[in-house]
Formats: structure tokens, C-alpha cells, sequence
């Protein structure tokens, strides 16, 4: 099947543009019209919602305000299928794999009805929007714990936000490691053009995983139980867009007595047209695989990464942690019979794999699509488990951080055993557990802060004092940050093995990433002016003649909520390495929660007791 979409003149987006579906069906088209918007006293009707705006002169603050609502429907279930030819349990969302994709316009409304119909046995249910800030909505994250209880099976939950950024990402279930078995999909939000990365086709999505044959829980049972597992559990296969056949010959087929049919599975396709320039949204969506993505023979032209559009650059390969999402373009500069290998390679220094190599095919207008291409992999650097240097991302639209943050957190990542046995991840000494019956943002709205809790680390010192906020409940290592303007946050990794790189997820913002390194932070910020932005950045591992990796990230409380700060890799974040940001609370206390809220949580009251106590953190 070939991923290709309708040509779009300079992204205009009142035409007609494809939905690319991955699940084996023919494309569907859809409809983005045209919006009228008020101009001046004026209604006129333009065929961008946000006028002329281009990504260099766009701030969040100029989302349009369309009034259109984009309506989705979603069923999550457990289905038996096989991608890779392996057939395995999976979750998926209406019978999908990958799951549908949402698409609008910056500013429009989303509204996705979720019905839960996981059973057999039964399991709560909740998608996340990863990217999506939330801004006046912080009921609609997704997470269970912090921001809603899980959705019981039978019943449904009417998710509405607003498209509050524009560019490329994905929507994944938050409990436990359901998106590992298969509940996820892409969130591309049309916005203002990079006036730097003119293209002519939108190839859509091309989704990077890593891919387990197991069943989810019994990996999860593996990495969090006894005896405490020796490493981390190797995917089996790597996926490009949810594809890759596997080898039914690899003796693991016979020893865990699986059923293989790859004969019948292809490899993703696209179709380049000499000549022209295309975009693909790059997305790893994996549970453990930082991914290394080239395209033999070719260079591309990096322009987005996360929802933030940045100086373009050239490379030959982009190292993509687990979340993060970048947008390149590649030109087609073959012959029309030339058939290229696209790859993606699990990093065999920070990762861990079995079978870490995915394929797919591009082929040029005349080339045989019956032959499988013959071209040469791309050489590169694997010595840095990390993203690239600071220095060489600089995002389009400038913003400058404050120059001495109100307030300061320092957390430690460490690697230790619990009094019981178990291999957690502990943060301040401190390991996640979710509670899925009082979820934390609406137990501030209807209580404001907890009895006796301090009001952000900051207040009553001086700017710029250091010291550990204090944890809202040790069971699930909140910090309130009160009504801080500005907080910095520093994050220390005491691991110093190469598999033990941290994908750091924040939700709710997009953060400067003002340092990073290796040892003692020196204080030196790497670019006061413009730093690189963004929502997910790898934190790298320490070295043990030096001291831990770190990473220094700062951001702004303009967004009152309570905010998962967490490693986006499925194995870390199952055993407890996830912490929650509560942003002023004062200004939680009188948000206006409709009451699907709490609707839900008397659902799951009610339900919960169906269940199997959760061995793992629950998100």
C-alpha cells in the first residue's frame, strides 16, 4: 500500500487532503472547508484561518478562533493480530492498527467520543493528546490519576480540547502500557507555513516502533516483578507505519510457540515523483527504542521538531527518542525507476532489540514496485545516546526564557530495589503509584491545596532559591509550584548503563531546554536568547568517573493544571518514574470541571473491583 497524499498548493487546506489510514483499507479523504473569520469589524471569509501568518511571525497567542468542531468517534478493544506476520494480543481503536488519524486546523475544536469496550478481560480506558497544552482544559489530558479516573468498559467519555499547536503528533492510550499493544495514532494540525520549507506533497504520519510479541502484561510482569529481571525486555521487531515482515524462521517463533504468516505482510510503500519535495512526520511512538531514521542516498531537511518549528537544518540521519515527533523534507533527486530503501534502526548503543532494523520502500513513478530496492544503508554516528547539540536547534519564532526563574526543583533519577525486591525507578527517592479513584486535578478543584502543603518551593525565599519543593502525596511525588511565575526544573540521571537514556515527557507546556550534560551542571545556560523548545527531550545517562547526565529545563506557569512530568519509555514509566507538576492551584479551585469528570470517576468506582490489583505504576 502506498502512503501518499493530495497534492496540497502551499498548504491550502480548504481543499481537499488525505487521511492516510495504515490498517490495509483504501485512503480516506476528508473535508477541511474554509473558515470565515471576523477581520478588522468585517466578516470575510479566508482560506486560512490564520490569515497570513507565517510560522516565523506566529505566537501561540495568535490561534484563530474558527468556531469549528471536528468530531471523532473512537472504540478501544482487544483484537488478535499480526502486523509483522506474528500474530499477538493486541488493543487497538476501531479495529485499527495503526489507530485512526485526527486532522484540523490550528484552533479548531476536537471532539472524540471514547467508548471503552476492552474486555475479556476487562481494562479501563483513556487517550492522552500527546502535545496538545490543554489551555483552559486541563480536565481533557488524558492521564488517569492525575487529570480523570479510567473509563470502565461499557461506558464512554466525550473528550473536547482545542488544536492549541500546530504540526505533527499522535494520540496514545495512558493506562498502563496499553499503546505498547497497539492503541495509538497520529494528530496532524495544519497551521502556518515555514516559510523556509516549501514542499509539494504531505506524505502524512510514518510512525517508528519498536514491537513486542508478547502480551503487555506479561512484559510489564517481567520488568516490575521477581525475581527483578537482569535488563531491559528486547523488542522482537521494528515497525515503519505498523509494518515489517518478520522472519518466521528466527527460532524465538518455535520456542515461544508462535503463529508466523510474513509471507502475506509487505513493507510500507511511498511513491516519489522525480523532482518534487516531499514532508513526512516523523514519529516514534515505540515502548524502549530510541530510533535512528535515514533514507539511503538522500538528505533531509529538518524543519519541526514537536510542535515547534525551527531553523532548518540538513542531515543525513535524525535520532528520534521515544515521543518525540520531527518533520522533515527529502526531494526526490533519483531516476524515475530508482526504488530506495527507507530505514529506521533501533540504536544498538541505547537501546535494546532483537530485531532493530524496519524497511520501507520508496519507488519513483516508473520503478517496478514488484522488486524489492537494492540500496546502500547510510553510515552513521552511534557513540551519543541523545538528541542533537543544543547549538544546532534554534526554533523559528523566538522566545526568551526569564533570566532567573522564580523557583527551582531538582529531581534524581535512580535505579534501585524497593524493600520488597522489585527494580523501580525512583525519583527523589521516590517511586509512582497511581490512584486511579481520586485523580489530582479534580481533588484540587473541589479541595484547593491539601492541608498544610507549601505553596510552591519559591515563595517566602528569595528568587532563585534552591531547595526541593515538597511533595504534594508520596505516593504519587506531586510538586507544587505554586503561583510561581516561572520554574526551572533540573533533572539528574544516576544511571550509568547505555540502555538507560530518558525520553522526558512534559505535559501541558513546551519547555526550554536551557542546558544539558554530563556531571555537576555548571550554572552556564546554552543560549539565553532563543533555546531549543519543545515537549519531549532525551535526557542522556551518566558516566561514572564523571557524574550523571543531566538536563535543565525551564517553562512558564501559564497554564494552571496539574501536569505529568515522566520518562515517555514504557518499561521506565511503568515502574514509577513519573512525577506531576501542580500549577496554581489558587486558579485550579476555580476552574469550572464539567461533570463527565466526576460522572467517570463513580463509574470506575463502581467497576473497580472486577480488577486484578495493577503490579505496575498504572500509567
Amino acid at each position: 500500500m502506498f502512503h501518499r497524499r493530495v497534492p496540497l498548493v502551499q498548504m491550502f487546506f480548504s481543499a481537499l487532503i488525505t487521511v492516510t489510514l495504515f490498517s490495509g483499507t483504501p485512503f480516506a479523504r476528508s473535508v477541511i472547508p474554509p473558515v470565515t473569520q471576523q477581520q478588522h469589524g468585517n466578516q470575510q471569509t479566508h482560506p486560512y484561518p490564520w490569515g497570513n501568518l507565517t510560522a516565523d511571525r506566529a505566537s501561540l497567542h495568535d490561534m484563530p478562533d474558527t468556531g469549528v468542531t471536528r468530531s471523532y468517534e473512537f472504540t478501544i478493544s482487544r483484537a488478535v493480530m499480526s502486523p509483522d506476520g506474528v500474530e499477538r494480543p493486541m488493543i487497538v481503536v476501531n479495529g485499527q492498527f495503526p489507530g485512526p488519524t485526527i486532522e484540523a486546523n490550528w484552533g479548531d475544536w476536537i471532539e472524540v467520543t471514547l467508548k471503552n469496550d476492552i474486555r475479556g478481560p476487562g481494562d479501563g480506558a483513556a487517550i492522552h493528546w500527546h502535545g496538545i497544552r490543554q489551555i483552559e482544559t486541563p480536565w481533557m489530558d488524558g492521564v488517569p490519576s492525575t487529570t480523570q479516573c479510567p473509563i470502565p468498559p461499557g461506558h464512554s467519555f466525550k473528550y473536547r480540547f482545542r488544536a492549541d499547536e500546530y504540526g505533527s503528533s499522535f494520540w496514545h492510550s495512558h493506562v498502563g502500557s496499553q499503546y505498547s499493544a497497539g492503541a495509538f495514532g497520529a494528530i496532524i494540525v495544519h497551521g502556518p507555513r515555514h516559510p523556509e520549507a516549501l514542499y509539494d506533497e504531505d506524505l502524512g504520519p510514518v510512525f517508528l516502533s519498536d514491537w513486542y510479541h508478547a502480551d503487555i502484561s506479561s512484559i510489564v510482569k517481567g520488568v516490575v516483578g521477581l525475581p527483578a529481571p537482569v535488563t531491559q525486555p528486547y523488542s522482537d521487531n521494528n515497525l515503519i507505519n505498523g509494518r515489517m515482515p518478520f522472519d518466521c524462521t528466527n527460532p524465538n517463533i518455535t520456542a515461544f510457540n508462535r503463529t508466523c504468516t510474513s509471507d502475506n505482510v509487505e513493507y510500507s510503500k511511498f511513491k516519489f515523483t522525480r523532482g518534487k519535495t516531499y514532508r513526512l512526520r516523523l514519529m516514534n511512538i515505540g515502548s524502549q527504542g530510541m530510533q535512528r531514521f535515514t533514507i539511503d542516498g538522500m538528505k533531509m531537511k529538518v524543519f519541526a521538531q514537536d510542535f515547534i518549528p525551527v531553523v532548518p537544518y540538513v542531515t543525513d540521519v535524525v535520532t528520534i527518542g521515544i515521543g518525540q515527533r520531527t518533520d522533515v523534507l527529502v526531494t526526490a533527486t533519483g531516476s524515475s525507476t530508482d526504488a530506495v530503501w527507507m530505514r529506521s534502526d533501533v540504536s544498538e548503543m541505547c537501546s535494546v532489540s532483537s530485531q532493530g532494523h524496519a524497511l520501507a520502500a520508496i519507488y519513483y513513478e516508473d520503478a517496478d514496485t514488484s522488486v524489492l530496492p537494492n540500496t546502500t544503508a547510510t553510515t552513521y554516528d552511534e557513540s551519543y545516546c541523545g538528541n542533537v547539540p543544543l547549538s544546532l536547534t534554534t526554533p523559528l519564532y523566538p522566545i526568551r526564557p526569564p533570566s532567573k526563574p522564580e523557583t527551582t526543583i531538582t529531581l534524581d533519577i535512580k535505579f534501585a530495589a524497593n524493600s520488597t525486591g522489585n527494580k523501580l525507578w525512583f525519583v527523589n527517592n521516590e517511586t509512582f503509584r497511581a490512584d486511579f479513584e481520586h485523580p489530582l486535578l479534580l481533588f484540587t478543584n473541589q479541595h484547593e491545596s491539601p492541608q498544610g502543603q507549601e505553596q510552591g518551593q519559591g515563595q517566602g525565599q528569595p528568587p532563585h532559591a534552591h531547595a526541593h519543593a515538597q511533595p504534594l502525596n508520596l505516593d504519587r511525588t506531586t510538586y507544587n509550584v505554586g503561583s510561581n511565575h516561572s520554574v526551572r526544573i533540573i533533572i539528574n540521571n544516576y544511571s550509568f548503563t547505555n540502555k538507560s537514556q530518558h525520553p522526558i515527557h512534559f505535559h501541558g507546556h513546551d519547555f526550554w531546554v536551557v542546558a544539558e550534560g554530563v556531571g555537576k551542571w555548571d550554572g552556564v545556560v546554552t543560549n539565553t536568547v532563543n533555546p531549543m523548545r519543545r515537549d519531549t527531550h532525551i535526557l542522556q545517562l551518566g558516566k561514572p568517573d564523571v557524574g550523571p547526565g543531566y538536563m535543565v529545563m525551564d517553562f512558564v506557569t501559564d497554564n494552571p493544571g496539574v501536569w505529568p512530568l515522566h520518562c515517555h519509555l514504557a518499561w521506565h514509566a511503568s515502574a514509577g518514574l513519573f512525577v506531576n507538576i501542580l500549577e496554581r492551584p489558587d486558579e485550579i479551585a476555580n476552574l469550572s470541571i464539567p461533570d463527565v469528570a466526576g460522572k467517570s470517576c463513580r463509574q470506575w468506582t463502581s467497576f473497580r473491583g472486577e480488577l486484578e490489583q495493577a503490579i505496575d505504576s498504572g500509567v
